[in-house]
């Protein structure tokens, strides 16, 4: 009698021999899925340092578009992992079953770093992906849980990669032959066609969400959020309303406080538009991996800090009329407060600022993430 062999529950490792299961199928998608994994750490550890900077750290003005680019990165080969992480579980999924189940200290050490590296990568795109829906069904701070997460997620990996580095060698030096041999009876797709697949998941993962980044990919991206729909063409993250801030950002009698070392400053939005204006393109680029890119009109920020008998080597933290929060202030570092380009802007695209676009005036810079650009700027202080 012919067919499909009957699988014990659950199936022995011995009993899943076909080309899906085979190693030269697993250690190829294991090489993808640590270049994707390895391009979004990277790029991960360069956005929270922007914005939790350490003592050594200095990222740069120029291209204006360079953290559009880096975080565009983190999360489209964040997504892209998901598709690889599933092939290549179904891949090893046998090896889970093996009996007994320690075998040495070495098989140990394996399996736990499977647990581990398993569990961190789950959470790490599970949580990214509902971060970027900005949909958060959880008690703790998403960046924190994140990035410490992501170092568990790193170490298993190199843990892994070390334990299997004679297999992965092997594995990756053999032919991805397909029939030659393959059991008649272990019927399914080939390897090739297995691997096809999963990198057909990949292209179609990216091309779903990728406009959100890339503005030509827009119109076939279905999944993508926050890609041009807004007031004044921009998205937005935060609403005034959502701030609190109607009644303060709206109050004509509103005035700007800026604070430096000779002088404390208060400026009407009249003596604002009084002062010399500088039109910057500079796109808005946020964590979540959207981005858009905009003209903004406004006073240059080494303006106002020259203005209170400040030095081009100090920081500059603005503080928002946003009471509550945690991005109701930010430091511009002294790279960036004395750039040309970093502006308190009063205008975008060509119009008064939109009161969820940060109005009366808010600070945009080139290369810095979105949630540091802050909005309804109450007071300016120069760093001593």
């Amino acid at each position: 009698m012919t067919g499909r062999r009957r699988l014990s529950i659950p199936p022995h490792e011995e009993e899943l021999t076909g080309p899906l299961h085979d190693e030269r199928v697993a250690a190829r998608l294991g090489l993808a899925l640590g270049i994707a994994f390895g391009i979004c750490f990277i790029t991960g550890l360069v956005s929270h340092a922007i914005q939790q900077p350490p003592w050594w750290f200095t990222w740069p003005t120029r291209p204006v578009n360079l953290y559009r680019v880096t975080q565009g990165l983190h999360v489209i080969t964040g997504i892209a992992s998901i598709p690889l992480l599933l092939a290549k579980l179904a891949t090893v999924y046998p090896r889970l079953f093996t009996w007994p189940p320690v075998r040495s200290a070495a098989h140990a050490l394996e399996r736990a770093s499977v647990l581990v590296l398993v569990g961190a990568a789950f959470f790490e795109l599970i949580s990214g992906l509902l971060n970027i829906a900005h949909w958060y069904p959880w008690a703790f701070f998403f960046p924190t849980a994140h990035y410490a997460v992501a170092w568990i997620a790193v170490g298993a990996i190199l843990v892994h990669i070390a334990v299997k580095l004679p297999v992965i060698r092997r594995a990756l030096g053999a032919p991805m032959g397909d029939s030659e041999d393959t059991p008649a009876s272990d019927a399914g797709p080939s390897r090739r066609i297995f691997l096809a697949a999963a990198g057909a998941g990949v292209v179609a993962a990216i091309l779903a969400t990728a406009g959100a980044t890339v503005p030509w990919l827009r119109r076939v991206s279905v999944l993508a959020v926050r890609t041009g729909e807004g007031p004044q063409g921009v998205p937005v993250n935060k609403s005034a309303v959502a701030a609190g801030v109607v009644d303060s950002a709206s109050d004509p009698s509103f005035r700007l406080e800026v604070a430096g070392p000779d002088a404390v400053v208060t400026l009407s939005l009249a003596d604002l538009r009084a002062m010399p204006q500088t039109v910057a393109d500079l796109p808005i680029a946020c964590v979540e991996g959207w981005s858009a890119s905009a003209t903004w009109r406004g006073v240059r920020v080494r303006d106002l800090v020259t203005r209170v008998g400040g030095s081009p080597e100090q920081d500059v933290r603005f503080i928002s009329l946003q009471e509550s929060g945690l991005y109701g202030q930010s430091v511009l570092p002294a790279l960036h407060a004395r750039d040309d380009l970093s502006l308190l802007a009063l205008e975008l695209n060509g119009e008064e600022l939109d009161l969820d676009h940060g109005f009366p005036c808010r600070l945009i810079a080139p290369s810095r993430p979105g949630v540091l650009q802050t909005k309804w700027v109450r007071r300016i202080e120069v760093i001593a």
